[in-house]
């Protein structure tokens, strides 16, 4: 037997590393089989032995197309690698790699991604990863003649499918009520479900033809700009992985937003993101695609409402300190933050969002006398180092977790980190509206936060973000969205501040409403505006 083990046939290698797969790589699989278990109460226990020999049947069929002499180290040594990674983030976090995942992870930039980088994850990486890998380039595999070896290997993959049909025949209705109410199984199947997001992704943004760039609200006019009255200045904080549950203006019990209580803030109750993770929501919110139709294919090649704005001769300017704007700024003014600036609130892998404050005292000084719109996209409550997000002055709510590997903080520590980037993010808020009030002079002045989308802390045995929508929850997708407007800006642009009030309390909005609000508000008129979207304009009085 350890003969074989050192020098294995191309069959016995291909079954050997299926039952590895099996026994290690989808325990995260294994764990929601457990839960659907739970939740299904009596469940035939013959039914459930089958589900990892199934399992092993179905991947043993599928490498056997990839045990190719020449063909086969390598594809196993790179598919082991990456299931190493994917393996951790599943069973640590429970981020399950679908397409949105996949883009969200490459544009990823490097001072996120060794954010990452932990004591867990190392050792998990090589023990899972580096290890198997080392073993499968040393085996001595024994390949027959050509002919033979097909002839194996088709008795071998028609025995694997004889294998699944026995297993479907007696328990075929098990499977597919088992597999219904437990959609997201198949998500957590290591290295299927990977595979297919890659492939689908290098499909949509290498394989298929770039869609013809498409301009839209071409006819957009700002209907107040040539009025005498002062020019309107809002400033829109994007906020990064911010959920509603832990702001104080939603109902939670701690003081997270001590610093903008006293602005009088409007805050939209039951609020939805369009996606889990910036690549997805933030290109989304600025499209004119609900969440249910939007396509990011489509989005990338036509306007969205940064443009439409500048078609109608808002001033624009985006000032980024997260990961970049996902194409939403490419073509208006914008500022990528630099890590490496000689502002003490940057260590050349990230920067505190004070330095957008900075920025947007220059921007400020330098903005023409006219209508405009500022965008500060925070790097906010970025996980998994939440410590790294707040300066130690604001540390308010202590002992907080310090380390990059959360799932191994207490539940109390995890959540005090996280409140403090809610708390600086607040104070970050807080400071842009004081900065917006010394502007009353020249401008009509307001201020807009949303965030992106949410996080996960470990409930349900989730952290971070990124979850299909289907199977996300409410952590994940609930977020904030707040509003502040001077007296003036109200009074000059018609809007009704106590009819805003009593329709954020309401609620039942989400990124659908932002293209359209943001245009409403701006005071421009297109063919593209819906004043259904429109958060603004049932509270904007007859002129």
């Amino acid at each position: 037997m350890l003969i074989r083990l050192k020098n294995p046939t191309v069959i016995q290698f291909t079954l050997f590393i299926s039952i590895f797969y099996v026994a290690v790589f989808n325990i995260p699989f294994f764990r929601i089989v457990q839960i659907g278990i739970e939740k299904q109460g009596e469940v035939d226990p013959l039914f459930i032995a089958t589900i990892p020999i199934f399992l092993i049947f179905a991947l043993s069929f599928i490498f056997s197309l990839f045990s190719v002499k020449y063909l086969l180290k390598p594809f196993f040594i790179g598919v082991t690698l990456l299931s190493s990674c994917v393996f951790f983030a599943a069973q640590q976090y429970g981020v399950v790699f679908d397409y949105g995942m996949i883009e969200n992870t490459l544009q990823t930039n490097s001072a996120e991604a060794f954010t990452y980088i932990n004591f867990s994850s190392v050792v998990n990486f090589l023990l899972t990863g580096l290890l198997p890998s080392y073993l499968i380039l040393k085996l001595n595999i024994r390949y027959k003649p050509v002919l033979t070896e097909l002839l194996y290997k088709f008795a071998f993959m028609l025995l694997m499918l004889v294998g699944i049909g026995v297993i479907g025949f007696f328990y075929y209705q098990n499977y597919v009520s088992f597999g219904r109410n437990n959609d997201e199984l198949k998500r957590f199947i290591i290295p299927t479900y990977v595979l297919g997001s890659i492939a689908k992704y290098t499909n949509i943004n290498y394989l298929q033809t770039p869609l013809e760039y498409k301009q839209i609200g071409l006819d957009a006019v700002n209907e107040t700009q040539d009025t005498n009255k002062k020019p309107n200045l809002v400033v829109m904080v994007l906020g990064e992985t911010a959920r509603s549950m832990n702001y104080e203006y939603y109902g939670y019990d701690k003081s997270t937003n001590t610093y903008t209580k006293p602005y009088g803030l409007t805050a939209f109750m039951n609020t939805t993101s369009c996606g889990t993770a910036t690549a997805v929501s933030v290109p989304c919110m600025f499209s004119n695609m609900s969440r249910k139709d939007y396509d990011a294919r489509e989005a990338k090649a036509q306007d969205g409402v940064m443009d439409v704005l500048q078609h109608g001769g808002i001033q624009l300017l985006w000032l980024d300190n997260d990961s970049g704007c996902k194409g939403v700024c490419d073509r208006v003014p914008h500022l990528i933050v630099k890590l490496d600036n000689d502002s003490k609130l940057c260590n050349g892998q990230y920067c505190f969002d004070q330095v957008l404050l900075n920025e947007l005292d220059k921007a400020l000084a330098e903005l023409k006398h006219k209508d405009s719109l500022l965008v500060l996209h925070i790097i906010g409550s970025h996980g998994p180092t939440y410590y790294l997000r707040y300066p130690e002055e604001h540390r308010q709510f202590s002992s907080d977790c310090q380390r990059s590997d959360i799932q191994n903080c207490s539940d109390k520590e995890l959540m005090n980190t996280y409140d403090n980037t809610i708390l600086y993010t607040d104070y970050i808020v807080a400071q842009v509206i004081e900065k917006l009030m010394s502007e009353q002079e020249r401008y009509d002045t307001g201020m807009i936060y949303v965030s992106d989308h949410g996080e996960s802390l470990g409930e349900k045995g989730m952290y971070l973000h990124g979850a299909p929508y289907a199977i996300a929850p409410d952590e994940q997708i609930h977020i904030p969205m707040l509003t502040w407007f001077s007296d003036d800006f109200a009074a000059e642009n018609n809007l009704d501040l106590t009819c805003l009030k009593a329709k954020a309390r309401v609620g039942g909005f989400s990124h659908d409403n932002i293209f359209d609000s943001l245009l409403g508000i701006m005071n421009i008129k297109s063919e593209v505006y819906d004043k259904r979207l429109d958060i603004f304009s049932s509270c904007r009085l007859p002129k």
